[in-house]
């Protein structure tokens, strides 16, 4: 008995970052998606990058879907936070060309996983 009630206060010490429920929550994240959506044609004409407007959208839509599973609020929140930090990043242009295609670089160049393929490849 003693152990639920200890457990009882850890959850209820527990403060939100941002959100207060997951609808809340959800609505934080979806603003952000919509933020970066909106962004995505100035950010390849001044980024200057090779990918068209439709192949950004389709990685945000990716990386948004990537972390879908996060049930946790206060984990939802940091999230946003953090895609709120790189969105102000690469709108006011402190980032390089070289960050801004480094979303493409992991799904483009998959690791290998084998010894013979990390042989080949050179790999150490």
């Amino acid at each position: 008995m003693a152990g639920r009630e200890a457990v009882k206060r850890a959850v209820q010490q527990v403060r939100p970052i941002l959100s207060v429920d997951r609808e809340e929550a959800r609505k934080r994240a979806l603003n952000l998606y919509k933020a970066w959506y909106r962004q995505i044609p100035y950010i390849v004409m001044d980024y200057d990058i090779p990918m068209t407007v439709e192949q950004c959208r389709s990685k945000l839509r990716e990386q948004f879907v990537k972390d879908r599973h996060v049930t946790d609020i206060r984990v939802i929140d940091m999230l946003v936070i953090k895609g709120q930090m790189e969105l102000k990043e690469t709108v006011e242009i402190w980032k390089q060309k070289g960050h801004i295609m480094r979303y493409w670089k992991e799904s483009q160049d998959p690791k290998p996983t084998d010894f013979l393929s990390k042989f080949i490849q050179g790999v150490h």
